[in-house]
């Protein structure tokens, strides 16, 4: 059974309180450099905590399932809890995902039955490609870990998206992005978000402030005669909207159409603090 949903709970002095479906956790949050709104007494209750501080372990874990799901934006997830404190999902995307899913959902209504090419890289669990996958579109995912796309599949199913027109593959990005360029491939919509630092399939190493702009030129290069959107971006400390809008502008130039930039924010009910996490820039042709 899916228990609907994601919501940040409270934060502050270093922490976030969030509940994923009907398990509330704990975890650090580098950017809450304010203090709590609730007492401490809630956050104690959290059914499993993760600390950076203790050797990079969860508190109770053994009160978690192994693995359970929820849902986000119409998206399903499989969540397990990993030795580095992720679960499978980045839930600050989710407006992105949001923002992919009516913009798709529009260019497949105009377009007459024609399935726009999406593709979708350092992918992680595929918030974004089932995101694509759901509105009809072909996406082609890409991850350098196994296991994520694996973890991604999974979610597929959870989706019934078994079936669907998706490419999985297990690649270096720079490497990838080289042979479909070759081949002629080209993508209507392209979705990137680069870890600050990360290994290719081969170990290839990946250093955002000295790889994206060459990642952009390649993401170019693919793209269709009529794109339809284009979706960055990252969670670096020192890498802002501004920064992101200035590379895509070098790669991208001056095209018509609709650009966008901002944080990425996990969010609650009123009152509770939105806590910024990460930053995104988007164009879409209307």
């Amino acid at each position: 059974m899916t228990s609907e949903t994601y919501a940040l709970l409270d934060s502050g002095i270093g922490r976030k309180l969030e509940r994923f479906g009907r398990f509330v956790l704990a975890r650090p949050c580098a950017q809450a450099l304010w203090q709590p709104q609730r007492p401490e007494a809630d956050w104690s209750a959290a059914d499993a905590t993760f600390d950076r501080e203790e050797g990079h372990r969860w508190q109770n874990r053994d009160r978690l399932p192994e693995q359970w799901n929820i849902e986000v934006e119409g998206v399903r997830f499989r969540l397990s809890g990993t030795d580095f404190g992720h679960l499978g999902i980045f839930p600050e995307q989710r407006d992105g995902w949001h923002w992919l899913r009516q913009t798709l959902r529009q260019a497949v209504a105009n377009r007459a039955g024609s399935k726009p090419r999406v593709l979708n890289l350092f992918a992680y669990s595929g918030g974004s490609t089932l995101a694509a996958a759901l509105e009809g579109a072909e996406v082609c995912h890409l991850d350098a870990s196994a296991g994520m796309v694996q973890w991604a599949r999974e979610n597929a199913a959870l989706n019934n998206l078994q079936a669907a027109p998706i490419r999985w593959i297990v690649d270096d990005a720079h490497k990838f992005l080289a042979r479909e360029i070759k081949r002629g491939r080209r993508y209507d919509a392209i979705i990137l978000d680069p870890p600050s630092f990360g290994r290719g399939a081969q170990g290839e190493i990946y250093k955002i402030e000295r790889d994206l702009p060459r990642t952009l030129e390649f993401c170019c290069s693919l793209l269709s005669d009529t794109p339809l959107l284009f979706l960055l971006s990252a969670h670096t400390p020192g890498i802002t909207p501004t920064v992101l809008r200035h590379l895509l502008h070098d790669a991208f130039g001056q095209r018509p159409g609709r650009l966008q930039e901002g944080e990425m924010l996990l969010t609650g009910a009123e009152p509770v603090r939105p806590v910024p996490n990460g930053c995104f820039v988007r164009w879409a042709a209307c």
